[in-house]
């Protein structure tokens, strides 16, 4: 799959990373980090599930791992402390922290799915878009949620390839999934319950009415 991250192009096809159309050096397994960390996104990764994914026969120091994410920031301009792209979790592994969008062959956007995912709060139902929502109380969230326990931009819910991965954005009140507060980014199921601050939601996943469906009921 070829992702685009801000002036970054990643081509899993040409095993290629370049930005604004120029090349630009990695080594393979560097590439191949950057790689799962982006078909992984926005969900932290834990070291050993990485370990096995870049070494899978192969016993390597733990100090390889870091050094590859070294090797990461310098080749796409990211910083260690204030993150664009990759960020440590501390004790737990990295995560792709940035918005990327996945290109079809046509270098557009692939951002067809065959699933709606809404957000049912109370009689409201809000639909979620592809990519990047954001919940909170500030007036640019996409979610706006005026509560006194939710902040500004309280928690992050990314779509994309059929999936919906919630992440709290280090709120004061918390983030929560049935009942658990969240420590990293969790994968949604259709009816799950979340719990932003003190407010409630549940997430509905919907299949897409077919074209014949659709022509049907006009």
């Amino acid at each position: 799959m070829t992702f685009r991250f801000g002036s970054l192009v990643l081509d899993g096809e040409s095993r290629s990373l370049s930005r604004d159309g120029r090349g630009v050096s990695i080594s393979p397994k560097a590439f191949r980090l950057l790689q799962v960390l982006l078909e992984a996104r926005p969900r932290a990764m834990p070291k050993a599930e990485l370990h096995r994914r870049l070494w899978p026969d192969t016993v390597v120091s733990d100090v390889n791992l870091p050094t590859l994410v070294a090797e990461i920031r310098q080749a796409i301009g990211d910083g260690a402390r204030s993150p664009v792209f990759v960020r440590t979790v501390y004790g737990y592994g990295y995560a792709f922290c940035g918005t990327a969008v996945a290109l079809r062959r046509d270098g557009q956007p692939d951002t067809e799915s065959d699933q709606l995912f809404q957000l049912v709060w109370g009689q409201r139902e809000i639909a979620l878009s592809e990519g990047e929502n954001i919940l909170g109380r500030g007036v640019d969230s996409l979610v706006w949620i005026d509560a006194q326990s939710v902040s500004r931009r309280h928690a992050r819910l990314v779509i994309g390839s059929g999936l919906a991965t919630l992440e709290d954005l280090g709120s004061k009140n918390g983030t929560f999934v049935n009942g658990i507060r969240l420590s990293a980014p969790v994968a949604l199921r259709d009816g799950d319950e979340v719990r932003v601050g003190s407010v409630p939601m549940t997430l509905r996943v919907h299949a897409k009415p077919s074209a014949t469906e659709t022509a049907t009921g006009l």
